[in-house]
């Protein structure tokens, strides 16, 4: 199940269950592609990612309410241009031949990377779920469409997170630091994630998050998490107490205090909303 699957399960539940109620969510499964297992530990090669860093340096902000979000509608030609290239850069990079962090910080760059150019190609657009191009029917959003070739291997945003980045590195950091291009998903951080750095860059990422009340709002002694946190669970614990776990271990004072009354989560939510500036300011 992916992210486009699991908001037609969301929205079936919300009609059965009413606006006021939780409904329990299967997690997308993290199902392993072997082909990308390879790699050498004695590499020591890095990849660059100074154009991808340039790119975000020019055109993301931080907003009052503590979102980041991205002026897709003054992204320049030559800029958009130059994000292609980085992007074709990677897709040329022999990849299975680089160490573990090179791989690791590769990946997430290259999905927030791709996920920026398919809005590009779309926009404007209200939502990431408005661009229609995965195969299938039923489907929803650019998740499933394959985007890119790396070492004869055409894949797609889904592989790069449920087939890649989950199931080889077992860390749910990593649903910090892919972004959708939405206002409810982690913030798209506003520079590259490097090799070097990626455990500080990862909890940097996750304590934003944790922290903000599209993470965990908790009001009157109730707990209202993220959307997320529901649909990726098995990544978190498998059940509520995991995700408080998690949350606690992220969470800054005023939080945690808060945390330590609560047992189970109450609700969940999630904004579809693009992570526009110009919406944010029109």
């Amino acid at each position: 199940m992916d992210r486009r699957t699991v908001l037609l399960t969301s929205l079936a539940s919300a009609a059965l269950v009413g606006s006021g109620g939780t409904s329990a969510l299967a997690a997308p499964k993290a199902v392993l592609w072997e082909r990308w297992v390879a790699h050498d530990a004695t590499a020591e090669t890095e990849i660059d990612h100074e154009t991808w860093g340039e790119f975000l340096k020019s055109y993301l902000a931080t907003g009052s309410d503590g979102v980041n979000r991205l002026a897709y509608g003054e992204v320049t030609a030559e800029d958009a241009a130059a994000l292609k290239g980085y992007i074709e850069g990677l897709a040329a990079v022999p990849i299975s031949a680089y160490a573990r962090p090179q791989q690791m910080a590769y990946w997430i760059n290259l999905y927030n990377a791709l996920t920026v150019q398919v809005i590009l190609d779309h926009y404007p657009v209200d939502s990431i779920q408005d661009i229609d191009i995965s195969p299938g029917f039923f489907s929803s959003g650019p998740w499933g469409k394959k985007l890119v070739t790396i070492e004869n291997e055409t894949v797609s945003l889904d592989d790069i997170e449920h087939q890649i980045l989950r199931p080889i590195w077992k860390d749910p950091r990593i649903h910090y630091a892919v972004n959708c291009a939405s206002i409810g998903c982690p913030n798209l951080q506003p520079a590259p994630f490097q090799a070097g750095q990626l455990d500080r860059q990862l909890d940097q990422a996750a304590i934003e998050f944790v922290n903000h009340r599209r993470g965990v709002d908790i009001r009157e002694g109730r707990a209202k998490t993220s959307s997320i946190y529901a649909w990726f669970e098995e990544d978190f614990g498998g059940d509520d107490k995991g995700v408080i776990a998690h949350l606690k271990a992220f969470a800054e004072p005023d939080l945690a205090m808060k945390l330590e009354k609560i047992n189970r989560i109450a609700d969940h939510d999630y904004d579809w909303q693009l992570n526009d500036l110009e919406a944010s300011t029109g």
